[in-house]
């Protein structure tokens, strides 16, 4: 039987976080996610979506003629035709990054997969949901995001960086929740601190706003 996803869009866009900021990219966007984040931006993917083959989405993806592929959804770990889907986007030669939740192991994903891992702050609404072992799998040019909601939010993740050693593993983004925290506060907080993460915002929102397919 041909390997099946179910998807809520695949478009180009430019990738506005992570490593790999600035550059043309495909999103393929997986339906469905676990999780219930406060400040989430997908919730359209929570549900609905259609069916592609493997097939289909590879072709898709091709049309766009971009060297880099960002797999994300939702939770694209739901889904468990994932970790073919990434596979094979590696298998045609693509740079592939996943993002997930954190909330899944990412154990399975295909070591040329860059991993962006989120922790999950008390603000959230979903701290509970962290899986901490995924930490130690983290490769160096790998990273671990946490979206800050607020100074509480800061200052537990704060505690949770210095207590894990995580720059010593892999990047550490520090993201403020958009129109929760303002970005110049929550800069000027590591700064204070001296903070060893990297400060960065949703590029792509101040680019076209908080719009689905961008």
């Amino acid at each position: 039987m041909s390997v099946r996803l179910k998807l809520t869009e695949i478009f180009l866009s430019i990738q506005g976080e992570a490593d790999a900021v600035g550059w043309p990219t495909v999103f393929v966007r997986l339906t469905g996610c676990p999780l219930r984040c406060q400040y989430c931006d997908t919730a359209y993917a929570f549900h609905g979506g259609e069916w592609f083959t493997l097939e289909q989405v590879l072709e898709r993806v091709a049309s766009y003629g971009a060297r880099h592929v960002c797999v994300t959804g939702g939770e694209p770990l739901a889904q468990k035709a994932c970790i073919p889907l990434l596979t094979a986007l590696c298998d045609a030669g693509y740079r592939v990054s996943i993002e997930t939740s954190g909330a899944i192991d990412v154990s399975p994903v295909d070591p040329r997969v860059t991993r962006v891992v989120d922790m999950k702050t008390p603000d959230s609404g979903e701290e509970a949901r962290n899986r901490t072992d995924n930490l130690a799998l983290l490769r160096a040019d790998e990273q671990v995001k946490f979206v800050i909601c607020s100074r509480g939010d800061f200052e537990w993740a704060r505690d949770f960086v210095r207590r894990e050693a995580l720059p010593d593993r892999c990047t550490v983004l520090f993201s403020p929740s958009y129109q929760q925290v303002e970005g110049r506060d929550l800069a000027q907080w590591i700064i204070d601190e001296r903070l060893p993460v990297r400060f960065q915002v949703q590029l792509h929102k101040y680019l076209w706003g908080d719009t689905p397919g961008r």
